[in-house]
């Protein structure tokens, strides 16, 4: 998102994303679009992991193949009516350039590049079940809402042309195991990253954004229920789940660990939902090529994936880093080979 959005740009996205007026426009969207729509033949993927993963290089990398689907900005703000912005929009939008997107870490955005804003739909289907003032909870939406939320993916397919979806939405580790097992035939890419490396990215990123107060930019994270870091920061109430210092390594290592160890059982229980290091990713080209096989696509070159930095200085051996060691290594036993 750019922060130099005029008047009409920010009135458009209130109305697009409001909590009054997002659901008029999807019940339209569904009424004209949804009968032409694609069928639902699964395959979809969904790509998730706490903040700061890698979640976003791999979805970038997997809709570089061209064989998924996807919302992009283009698509924003009204991301619950594809097909009707596009209609409405054809010929007036405003040139984007390709700029780095907020969080300063390299990754650069045009209107087409894919984006999680799966979440609006949630939100709207069933925010009251998770979101709260100062957290988001785990919860299990119920299978009348999941089938809902296939007829979005049908929507946003026929926009695409494309019969297979491609989702990254970092706050579906709140319902990751509620969605497995409703979508047998799709498969879920839970992302992890080396725990210190990840906890010190997480600590940056929420110092960087902590002194942020455009109202604008604020509302709009909401919208997306965005609050991973920053001066909105609502934790996943997993079990576990650390009260404290948010400037401090420990705080978010902490954070790490109980997001990890409450979906470890999911990873165990589900088998459509694989476990990606993405370290490992990133080092090894052969974990690319596995990837890609699993989920029966063809491995091109890696474009997106690159190596991550690790500014974060080496944990002290404490109980805290020792258990959030011991289960990185677990999971790493069960990633995708």
């Amino acid at each position: 998102m750019k922060a130099d959005y005029g008047i009409v740009d920010r009135l458009l996205h209130r109305v697009a994303l409001g909590e009054a007026t997002a659901g008029v426009f999807h019940e339209v969207e569904r009424g004209r679009y949804l009968e032409g729509a694609p069928k639902d033949e699964g395959g979809h993927v969904f790509v998730t992991g706490l903040a700061r993963a890698g979640t976003t290089i791999l979805l970038r990398e997997l809709y570089a193949t061209g064989q998924f689907g996807s919302l992009l900005y283009a698509d924003m703000p009204f991301v619950l009516a594809p097909n009707l912005w596009a209609g409405v929009s054809k010929g007036a939008r405003k040139p984007f350039e390709a700029v780095e997107r907020g969080h300063g870490d390299g990754i650069v955005i045009d209107l087409e590049s894919p984006e999680a804003f799966d979440e609006v739909f949630w939100r709207l289907a069933c925010g009251k079940d998770y979101i709260r003032p100062n957290c988001l909870l785990p919860h299990r939406p119920d299978r009348k809402i999941i089938a809902r939320y296939r007829d979005y993916i049908r929507l946003v397919l026929r926009r695409r042309n494309r019969t297979h979806y491609l989702s990254k939405d970092n706050n579906n580790i709140l319902r990751l195991g509620a969605l497995a097992a409703a979508m047998p035939d799709c498969t879920f890419l839970l992302v992890i990253r080396e725990p210190a490396a990840h906890a010190g990215s997480l600590l940056r990123q929420h110092l960087r954004t902590l002194g942020d107060k455009d109202a604008f930019r604020l509302n709009y994270l909401r919208w997306l229920v965005h609050h991973e870091f920053g001066a909105d920061h609502r934790p996943f109430r997993f079990p576990g789940s650390p009260d404290g210092d948010r400037t401090s390594l420990d705080y978010w290592l902490a954070t790490w660990t109980a997001c990890y160890s409450a979906l470890e059982t999911v990873v165990e229980t589900n088998g459509n939902v694989l476990v990606v290091p993405y370290d490992r990713l990133c080092g090894d080209p052969q974990s690319w090529n596995a990837v890609a096989k699993t989920l029966g696509i063809a491995a091109s070159d890696r474009q997106e994936i690159r190596t991550v930095s690790n500014e974060c200085q080496p944990l002290r051996e404490t109980k805290l880093s020792s258990e959030a060691q011991a289960l990185y290594e677990r999971y790493l036993r069960r990633a995708v080979t």
